[in-house]
């Protein structure tokens, strides 16, 4: 499965009413750090059917990062049962974002 464009209109029903846990990666195109992260938030969405892949744009859903308090991107955030169970800011590697899982 590929990652999912999250919007302020898809939040609820792919974030907050997923079955699975969701990955949610901020980020913005003029953020270096978010372009090393991007291929690999990709890669772990296409391996695995466990879990739910988002990306939100910050300079486009500036709604959803000021309710995630969102100071410093790339932040990884964890969310099951539609609560935040894992949150890092700046680049991981593969390994460090499986482990929030």
């Amino acid at each position: 499965m590929s990652a999912i464009h999250i919007n302020k209109n898809n939040f609820q029903e792919e974030v907050l009413n997923s079955d699975k846990p969701v990955l949610l990666d901020f980020w913005a195109g003029w953020c270096g750090p978010c372009r090393m992260v991007s291929p690999i938030v990709d890669e772990i969405a296409a391996a695995r059917s466990d879990i739910k892949v988002g990306k939100i744009n910050v300079d486009e859903q500036m709604e959803l990062a000021s309710q995630f308090q969102i100071m410093s991107i790339p932040t990884l955030i964890v969310i099951k049962n539609g609560r935040i169970v894992n949150q890092a800011v700046g680049a991981r590697s593969k390994s460090q974002i499986l482990s929030m899982l």
